[in-house]
């Protein structure tokens, strides 16, 4: 974190898993969708746990990279959406975008630009983002990093007190 005021979020695999399967709950009573768009790499995992709570077999990816680590860049799409995907949303099947966060809502907006009539749902959203998604379980201030279980290891923490023991 490069501001020293920046909150940590830090989600473990059980919680994140957890946060993915409510996300399942919350979508499962909107009818069955006719595929998944996980955008890559952060929606990869929730979208699996989605598209396998919800019996969703169509599973396609979009590749967009609006980061370098920590610090927020230009959007580059490096890889689009299939034509198959892309036909069932144009014949008015539906069709389920799934990432872990909506920030600012950039790689949103470029997302939903490709598939206009999708839902759009993210485990996580900050408010600035908030109103690109159409469903999410948990939000988080806008100040806060959430460091994701494949940003982790587990790692010796010494005592606040500063002790050794």
């Amino acid at each position: 974190m490069s501001n020293p005021n920046q909150k940590s979020f830090p989600v473990t695999w059980d919680q994140f898993h957890r946060d993915s399967r409510a996300l399942a709950w919350r979508l499962a009573g909107m009818g069955s969708f006719d595929a998944v768009v996980a955008i890559a790499r952060g929606g990869l995992v929730p979208a699996a746990i989605v598209a396998r709570e919800l019996n969703i077999r169509t599973v396609e990816t979009v590749a967009v990279k609006s980061y370098d680590h920590q610090n927020q860049g230009g959007i580059k799409v490096l890889k689009e959406i299939s034509q198959p995907v892309l036909d069932i949303a144009k014949n008015g099947g539906k069709v389920l975008i799934v990432d872990d966060l909506v920030d600012t809502g950039s790689t949103a907006r470029v997302v939903r630009e490709m598939l206009p009539g999708a839902h759009f749902a993210t485990v996580y959203a900050k408010p600035k983002g908030r109103d690109m998604v159409d469903t999410f379980i948990t939000e988080v201030s806008q100040d806060t990093w959430i460091f994701f279980p494949w940003d982790l290891d587990v790692a010796y923490v010494a005592p606040i007190s500063g002790g050794t023991d």
